[in-house]
Formats: structure tokens, sequence, C-alpha cells
């Protein structure tokens, strides 16, 4: 008997050309423990998750994904991108598209008391908020938004021309790839 596999997007996006900016499309060309090639290609292999993920999708979204064909119908939607949340360079948030529209992000260490950390709020917490936003509240009323959507941000030191990673934010790649792996293997059909 087949179980079902759940449908899990993991988009990463961001500016390739924008130093700390292209984090999230870093993250997904990565060839590293997360991200090997039987993930890339959706081949029916065990891989180093420990679990079989046919229905799994790694896309670059770049710097204006129209993520509507991407996304649509997906059962976990996982985005990884540079987030101004206030915090020192290299802090990783995780929240929801909730926490979006509130337009404050939590920590990894605060998540649960995000409230009541008297975080800095900013009216545009990503380059590519107001798109991606946008398009999730699209699919939202055409009722095939992704049930259950988490955004893996990362504090960037610079976001000025260049292609390196800043120390700070490439020191937490390994951090990063844990948390979107993590996320992977806690999706539930």
């Amino acid at each position: 008997m087949l179980e079902f596999q759940p449908k899990i997007v993991v988009l990463g996006i961001g500016n390739l050309l924008l130093r700390d900016e292209g984090i999230g499309v870093q993250i997904v060309k990565m060839p590293s423990v997360i991200f090997c090639s039987c993930l890339i290609h959706q081949a029916e292999l065990p891989n180093k998750l420990g679990n079989y993920y046919p229905n799994l999708a790694i896309i670059d979204g770049g710097t204006s994904p129209e993520i509507m064909s991407l996304v649509e119908g997906a059962d976990k939607l996982i985005i990884i991108d540079a987030v101004k949340g206030g915090k020192e360079p290299g802090t990783i948030y995780r929240f929801t598209i909730d926490d979006v529209d509130l337009g404050s992000p939590c920590s990894a260490e605060d998540c649960a008391a995000h409230k009541d950390t008297g975080l800095q709020v900013y009216q545009k917490l990503s380059l590519h908020q107001i798109d991606i936003v946008d398009n999730l509240r699209m699919l939202s009323l055409i009722g095939k938004q992704p049930k259950n959507i988490v955004i893996i941000g990362i504090e960037p030191r610079t976001i000025e021309p260049g292609l390196e990673l800043s120390p700070e934010i490439q020191s937490k790649i390994p951090e990063i790839t844990r948390l979107v792996r993590d996320e992977i293997r806690n999706t539930k059909p």
C-alpha cells in the first residue's frame, strides 16, 4: 500500500548580485546534505534525510518570483530569504505567512514569545515580501494556497554589490540547512 507523500516546495529567493541578499538562492544551489542530487531531481530514492520525498521540489526563485504555478496546491512551502528583522546580522528567523502580515518575524531563539520581545517592526521584511505575499493571497482566493507556509530568514550583514556572502551569513548556512531539513522531516501528510 502506497503511503501519501505530501508535496513540499523549498523556495530560495534573493539577488545573487547583492551579497547577503542572495542567501536563499545560494542555499538551494548548494550540493549539501539536505540538497543532494536525488532531491533536486526528485528521484524516488532514499536520501540523506532518511526518508522518501518524491514530491519535494527545490526551486531557485531568483529576485522576482512569480510563485503561483510553482507552489500551487503544495502541502508545505518553505521559503528561504534574507530578512530585515532588526537584530544582529546572522540572526535566523522562523515565522509563518501570518507573521509577515503582522510585520513581526520571530527568531529561532524566541519564536514562541516573539510578541513580547520588543522585536523591531519593519514595514517590509524582505525585498521580495510584496510579490510573495500577493502571490500567496491570490492562491488563497482560488483555494490553492499551500496548507503550511514557513519562512526561514537570515538577517543580512550587507546588501551591496558583490557575489560573496559575508562571513557572518556564510557561517550560518549549516544551521539554515538544518532548519530546512527539520521542516521537511516534520511535514505531516
